[in-house]
């Protein structure tokens, strides 16, 4: 029997959701393919939608009050828009945590993650590694 698709998963976690975070969680997608309709949703740690380009761009996480995504290397991104709210103190991730009664300014949304592509793209990351070294 085959699995199903990372894409089929995070369709069938927003249809389980019922409610608003199902509705945040699918805009917060459609956000993302318009940034980059070369994006590839995988599935990871028993449950997580992530969106990758080059290197995971975020997650999108579901919990009671938010719908959180965390920025894999929001820490090195610019933010003008103050988009991220949430693990500020944090070295390399930073969060976006999106409340039922939120609003998100898409075009900063989808500015952060072209962003995060261009880093990925960069091998920034790497290069962060070999100064840590």
């Amino acid at each position: 029997m085959t699995e199903p698709s990372p894409s089929a998963l995070i369709d069938a976690r927003i249809k389980e959701l019922r409610d608003w975070r199902g509705q945040t969680l699918a805009k917060i997608r459609a956000l993302i393919r318009a940034a980059d309709p070369q994006v590839e949703e995988t599935w990871k740690w028993r449950g997580v939608p992530v969106w990758e380009h080059a290197g995971i761009l975020c997650t999108g996480e579901t919990y009671k009050a938010v719908v959180k995504l965390i920025f894999a290397k929001g820490a090195a991104l610019a933010d003008p828009t103050g988009l991220f709210n949430s693990s500020l103190d944090g070295k390399v991730r930073r969060a976006i945590d999106i409340g039922q009664e939120d609003v998100l300014d898409e075009d900063a949304f989808k500015a952060l993650i072209r962003a995060a592509i261009a880093l990925n793209l960069s091998g920034g990351a790497a290069k962060r590694k070999a100064k840590l070294a």
